[in-house]
């Protein structure tokens, strides 16, 4: 099967991105500072903007905005995910898939990953909600300002939303607003 992904130079783009088996090891501490140093690595090299993150035990959202003239988000995401792979030290070989075991490779991350490009204002702002409200969703906090692995926080900070903002709320999204 061929996968047709839209690219936009310059374009904002959600993704989702989720561990091989739904291997809860992300929100270690070990490991979310594993990933913060996997993305500044790839920043430094390859620029974008994360608008907002939220990383989650076995998956994280996020939506990035790339330079003007550059389309390559796959080429970013493949850095993260083998800068991670290969530094993690939490797997055992049981956690081998048996079709990397010849390659010695480490089954940390699902292959694919879902992607998604933002057409405007509103489609942004829905996607950094459902971002930020995920933990909830998922029934990891009560509020979406429990949960210190997202940029919720910085949103706070900036003005875009108040502490309480999703607090004693159910908040519902259409079903073309994330993808779990």
């Amino acid at each position: 099967m061929e996968y047709r992904r839209a690219k936009l130079e310059g374009g904002t783009y959600f993704f989702t991105v989720v561990t091989e088996r739904r291997q809860k090891i992300l929100c270690l501490p070990k490991n979310v500072a594993l990933l913060r140093d996997a993305f500044r690595y790839v920043i430094q090299r390859h620029p974008f903007i994360i608008d907002a993150v939220v990383i989650l035990p076995d998956h994280l959202h996020c939506i990035w905005t790339l330079p003007e003239n550059d389309k390559d988000f796959s080429t970013r995401l493949r850095l993260i995910k083998s800068y991670f792979s290969r530094k993690c030290e939490i797997l055992s070989p049981v956690n081998i898939s048996a079709s990397r075991q010849n390659k010695k490779q480490r089954a940390v991350w699902q292959h694919r990953f879902w992607e998604h490009l933002i057409r405007n204002e509103i489609d942004f702002q829905n996607h950094v909600e459902y971002i930020h409200y995920n933990p909830v969703k998922h029934g990891l906090v009560t509020a979406p300002k429990d949960w210190e692995y997202s940029s919720f926080h910085r949103a706070v900070r900036q003005g875009m939303y108040d502490l309480m903002w999703g607090a004693g709320e159910e908040i519902f999204f259409d079903d073309d607003i994330g993808n779990e």
